[in-house]
């Protein structure tokens, strides 16, 4: 977890979980290195893991759409250096209104100031509000800027609709809110290689964060940069039926790539989705219909550089 050093300059903080860092997380951004460099003042995103509903609401299944990591480089391209992360806990959040303020934005993240929602809550149940938040950067000499009703709005249809548009395959509409490409971050592993078999070998993909949100089952079309070079390619999420697949794997076929991946990190951009998951009556008809897959693939690629 990321905590500030007590030498950190003043700072202009914006708080809030950020899931996806989409469009409208953006515009809270760009304000914030407004601020930050008209008033000289270090810009700093807080942030709190693990998200609060998967404490308070252990038995609900959080979904997110980005880790951890994932964020932090996310943040980093939109020129925010500083993220910091609370490890939330139940104990965390029992800290009273102005313990949180005083011990945390005051003493630590030296706060001039916030930028917040009109409904930011905060402190012990959640009791205080924006107005307690301003009252107390009058007592503490920090100020606070208020994210209107419409803006906030705007952020959370967009995280709920790229949720759903995920769950439904509709990359288009999810990308279109994030501003960028859905993306997968995991390690290759050994799979059982039949798709050398059939001439589309795989990468098989681990994702080791059992929250991030897996897009529809199908097979997509990806991108992933790979020793600086861009490598296109289609990937498979599902349990691959046509050879009895019982468990639900991400695999993905580069075009034209010959490199041993195994034990590699890899970013998978998913850009669009060809079809859904299914069942072949033969390993040669699987093989005929990924033909095809990779050239309707290639098309699109081709036609949406």
């Amino acid at each position: 977890m990321s905590n500030l050093s007590n030498k950190l300059e003043h700072s202009v903080i914006t708080i809030g979980t950020f899931d996806g860092v989409h469009i409208g997380h953006q515009k809270i951004i760009e304000q914030l290195l407004s601020v930050a460099n008209k008033q000289n003042l270090k810009p700093v995103v807080l942030t709190f893991f693990p998200h609060p509903r998967m404490v308070i609401q252990p038995d609900f299944k959080m979904e997110l759409l980005n880790t951890i990591d994932e964020k932090r480089g996310i943040l980093l391209k939109l020129g925010i250096e500083e993220l910091v992360i609370k490890r939330f806990t139940k104990k965390f959040a029992s800290l009273t209104a102005r313990a949180y303020v005083e011990e945390i934005l005051v003493k630590e993240l030296k706060i001039k100031h916030v930028i917040i929602g009109y409904d930011h809550r905060f402190g012990k149940g959640r009791l205080a509000n924006i107005e307690n938040m301003k009252s107390l950067g009058s007592e503490f000499n920090f100020t606070v800027q208020e994210i209107p009703a419409q803006d906030i709005s705007d952020i959370t249809v967009s995280s709920t609709k790229i949720r759903k548009a995920l769950a439904e395959g509709n990359l288009e509409l999810a990308n279109r809110y994030l501003g960028y490409n859905y993306f997968l971050s995991g390690t290759i592993i050994k799979g059982r290689g039949l798709g050398k078999t059939i001439q589309f070998p795989t990468a098989n993909i681990s994702i080791s964060e059992d929250y991030k949100l897996i897009p529809k089952q199908g097979v997509y079309v990806v991108t992933s940069k790979i020793n600086g070079l861009v490598v296109k390619g289609m990937m498979n999420i599902g349990t691959n039926p046509t050879v009895k697949g019982k468990t639900q794997s991400i695999e993905v076929h580069f075009f034209n790539f010959n490199q041993d991946l195994y034990s590699k990190n890899l970013k998978i951009d998913i850009v669009h989705r060809l079809r859904d998951e299914q069942k072949f009556e033969s390993l040669q008809a699987l093989s005929k219909q990924l033909e095809q897959d990779k050239k309707d693939a290639i098309v699109y690629l081709n036609n949406n550089n």
